[in-house]
């Protein structure tokens, strides 16, 4: 083989793995930022009615939003409790349970910043 077929074997094998791993890169969607960053903004109310309407409203469990909801690089309850939150700290931390996890692997948390 020529070394121009070697580079076109080379790169026509590449090319389906970097199709494959860019849309993992891919941005958050606007629709999603404003949820999670209105549900970040709930929690710091420390109103458990705009914390609940704000989760309905975008059709999140309330569970689903403690576990992994990041606001400020700190999990939402941890971001609540600073801003002295504490009833929907609270009202985040009994939805979870009584659960002890124990973490094997790094989970993924989305992280919002605003």
């Amino acid at each position: 083989m020529t070394t121009i077929k070697k580079t076109l074997v080379a790169l026509a094998a590449a090319l389906p793995l970097l199709a494959i791993s860019l849309p993992s890169q891919a941005a958050m969607s606007p629709y999603m930022e404003k949820a999670l960053i209105d549900v970040c903004k709930a929690a710091k109310s420390n109103s458990i009615m705009k914390l609940k309407g704000t989760t309905k409203s975008y059709r999140l469990q309330t569970k689903t939003v403690a576990l992994k909801l990041m606001c400020n690089g700190q999990d939402v309850i941890s971001f609540a409790e600073s801003y002295g939150a504490d009833k929907t700290a609270t009202r985040l931390q009994r939805s979870i349970g009584n659960v002890s996890i124990t973490d094997v692997a790094a989970l993924s948390k989305v992280k919002v910043t605003f």
